[in-house]
């Protein structure tokens, strides 16, 4: 943290440079864009569970009245504000359907989560309550995916700069329950606080991160072996709603004074400083609550209609940069602040990078965003979705990429070996990441936007939604196919929880580097993000990079999940993965499963597991116990029996041999197991290949399987090795004599 200088608590001054700093060698590490550390005090403080510092703990689950995760009860009277609301049709709306429905806010909050292959952690949600078990995992979007003990974990294994992100937007707070919030719903009072907090944190925590202030600064500060902090501000009227060239710039002074050296102009909404780009009708929903605007020219939000924002047939914001957003941007350009142009329309982009190339290419950059041309359709049509003229505007800027670590299918980007095989894994992310770097050239970060309302990087392994980015069918079978022939695991939590939390970026990077994706870029991208630091600071002297070199082939075609859906097989009304389940794992009929054996019934009206058909579905060692005959629910792979146990077949035994049958049955052995004289049940335990019939213990058969000074005994020593006579010992045989003489007196010479 910087030291406090004015006599103002709330004035930062940076630590003085050591000289020969501008030479310093380039920085390792890497760089995470996007962070909303401190989102609990977002929206009022109503959203989110979990603290950023101190113990974790269960949540309760969502039960009436939960914290968190849970909207008002009644959000259909936000329709009242519009007369004109009767004439729309929700039904077309997908969750904002569900969201000013019949059930409110209490079927909007189950809806919020619950995409395909997740179970969702809003609403009502006791199976993801505990920590560990239930949260986090890759789906969170209601609890802390951001406490300090897993940020010091990714430092410690490499990220060296964050870009730390005080966020908020009022009309989310307004629908949360008036219990759950604790304080009025005000952006930029839940900004101050998130700030304070964050200072708050470095102070605490001072051995090991501190605010930079400087791109002078961030190197010396990674230089000292810690981890940088550029803090940022993300909100949706930003500086307030009601904001003029005055207040805007008594604002700046503020934040600047308070360590803020980035900020986002615009975020989920129009504001007075431009618009936004379109990208989910829930926020073009919560503009027309405000504005009851209504435009025909394209359907982004319903069928035939896009709510509160004016648009053209692309569906893209006709609002660009405002008088007053090009004075900010100006302002900003003065104190040489990052312009972090993500969220805002394209209008508004094109802009900034006019005024940028007055200002000798001033850098821009995005914190947080998709490249467009390799998305899936669900993303790349939406507006928010970076296109490659874009990316050009960065690169002439001098500026960086933050890569979301997105849930989301993608193309399949052919000029990389990496296939993408495994939805909205570090597959998918892969193919964005080689489009970025060989097609686009541009610096890339990660823009992982992990405490933002997001859903991140799929795991894939395991049953809690691993690639199934599309449709189940597609990603059970992707998933069994990861399983046998995918890379090995990486052995962390990240192989069955994805990226659950800010800790497991490195394992992000660990996984894309066992697909065989070159990662130095990623590795080094804080140097990226301090050098276009840098260069905001100037001198510049014009453009830094012409970018005539990008090349927006290799993606490959796109087929849409419903055409892809055609080629599985259907039952039950569903498309399935024929065999994909292993043993243990759920099914809804025996088709599923790799034994060809489900204990669920009537298409899973009472839900099932794979079980086994026979003793060659279970591993070594294991066997099929069928338990009731005819009813497949009993089977079970039980561990082998051990020796001497009754068994019918071998596959019974540990020792994968059974013997000795008696009317079909018989017993576990172990070949050669047992010395002579000890307890036997067959022949071939025995090294002499004899068990006696009624003793039951291991024989000799000749003198050859006893010790030196030993022989096979006779008569009532039959079978039992005995130690050789001394003179004049009974004999029968040279050979039973310590002598080796037998003389014709049957006595031991």
């Amino acid at each position: 943290m910087g030291e406090l200088v004015g006599g103002d608590p709330g004035e930062l001054a940076e630590a003085p440079a050591p000289l020969g700093a501008l030479a310093a060698p380039a920085i390792s590490g890497f760089a995470d864009l996007h962070f909303h550390m401190m989102s609990e005090e977002a929206f009022g403080g109503g959203w989110l569970h979990g603290k950023h510092d101190g113990a974790l703990d269960d949540c309760d689950g969502g039960m009436p009245e939960s914290d968190h995760a849970r909207l008002r009860q009644n959000l259909s009277e936000l329709l009242d504000r519009c007369p004109q609301s009767t004439m729309l049709d929700f039904s077309t709306g997908g969750t904002l359907s569900a969201l000013v429905g019949l059930g409110g806010g209490v079927v909007g909050s189950e809806a919020m989560g619950m995409i395909e292959g997740t179970d969702g952690d809003t609403g009502l949600h006791l199976n993801r309550s505990e920590l560990g078990e239930g949260w986090p995992r890759w789906d969170t979007i209601a609890h802390q995916q951001g406490h300090v003990d897993w940020l010091r974990s990714a430092h410690d294994r490499g990220l060296n700069l964050i870009v730390m992100s005080a966020v908020s937007f009022d009309w989310l707070c307004s629908i949360l329950p008036e219990q759950n919030r604790e304080r009025p719903c005000d952006e930029m009072v839940d900004v101050d606080l998130q700030l304070q907090m964050t200072h708050a944190l470095v102070a605490r925590n001072s051995s090991w991160m501190e605010v930079a202030l400087s791109p002078a600064h961030a190197r010396q500060i990674i230089g000292a072996g810690k981890l940088a902090i550029v803090l940022s501000i993300e909100a949706s009227h930003l500086f307030g709603r009601d904001v003029d060239a005055a207040k805007m710039r008594a604002a700046l002074d503020k934040y600047h004074a308070l360590g803020v050296r980035t900020l986002q102009p615009v975020h989920q909404v129009d504001n007075a400083f431009g618009g936004a780009a379109l990208h989910n009708p829930i926020l073009q929903f919560a503009q027309y609550t405000e504005n009851c605007f209504i435009d025909t020219d394209c359907d982004a939000t319903l069928a035939g209609v896009t709510l509160g924002m004016d648009v053209d047939a692309q569906c893209n914001n006709m609002r660009g940069l405002t008088p007053l957003g090009e004075a900010l941007v100006g302002e900003m350009m003065d104190r040489g602040m990052l312009i972090d142009v993500a969220h805002m329309a394209e209008r508004g982009v094109n802009r900034v990078f006019e005024l940028a190339q007055s200002r000798s290419y001033y850098p821009m950059y995005i914190s947080h965003g998709h490249f467009r041309e390799i998305m899936g359709p669900k993303v790349a049509e939406t507006e928010k979705s970076t296109p490659a003229r874009v990316i050009r505007m960065l690169r002439q800027t001098g500026g960086i990429f933050g890569l979301r670590t997105a849930h989301d299918e993608t193309k399949q980007y052919s000029r990389t070996p990496v296939l993408n095989s495994c939805q909205g894994s570090s597959r998918s992310f892969a193919q964005a990441y080689e489009y970025g770097r060989r097609g686009l050239k541009v610096p890339m970060a990660f823009g992982a936007d992990l405490n933002g309302f997001i859903q991140q990087t799929r795991p894939r392994f395991g049953e809690d939604g691993a690639c199934s980015a599309a449709f189940q069918a597609e990603a059970d079978c992707q998933a069994r196919d990861e399983r046998e022939h995918g890379p090995a695991p990486l052995g962390t939590e990240f192989d069955e929880k994805g990226l659950a939390h800010e800790g497991l970026l490195p394992d992000l990077v660990a996984d894309l580097e066992r697909l065989g994706v070159d990662t130095s870029g990623l590795r080094s991208s804080a140097e990226s993000f301090i050098r276009m630091w840098e260069r905001a600071a100037g001198p510049r002297a014009g453009m830094a990079d012409p970018a005539t070199d990008l090349d927006e082939g290799g993606i490959a075609p796109f087929a849409t999940a419903e055409e892809r859906e055609l080629a599985y097989p259907t039952k039950c009304g569903a498309a399935y993965c024929p065999g994909f389940q292993e043993l243990g794992g759920s099914c809804r009929f025996n088709e599923e499963c790799e034994s060809g054996q489900c204990t669920a019934v009537a298409c899973n009206a009472i839900p099932g597991r794979c079980v086994c058909n026979d003793d060659a579905d279970c591993g070594s060692g294991t066997y099929c116990a069928i338990r009731t005959p005819g009813v497949g629910g009993d089977n079970e792979c039980v561990a082998g029996k051990a020796d001497h146990q009754i068994c019918t077949r071998d596959s019974q035994c540990a020792s994968g041999h059974c013997g000795g049958f008696i009317a079909g049955s018989g017993w576990c052995y172990t070949p050669g197991s047992k010395p002579i004289g000890a307890g036997c049940r067959v022949n071939e335990e025995c090294p002499t290949n004899r068990c006696g019939d009624t003793s039951q213990v291991c024989m000799c058969r000749y003198d050859e399987h006893c010790g030196a000074n030993q022989f096979c005994g006779w008569g009532a020593n039959e079978g039992k090795c005995m130690d050789k006579r001394g003179r004049g010992g009974a004999c029968t045989k040279d050979s039973h004599c310590l002598s080796g003489d037998c003389r014709f007196t049957f006595t031991c010479r």
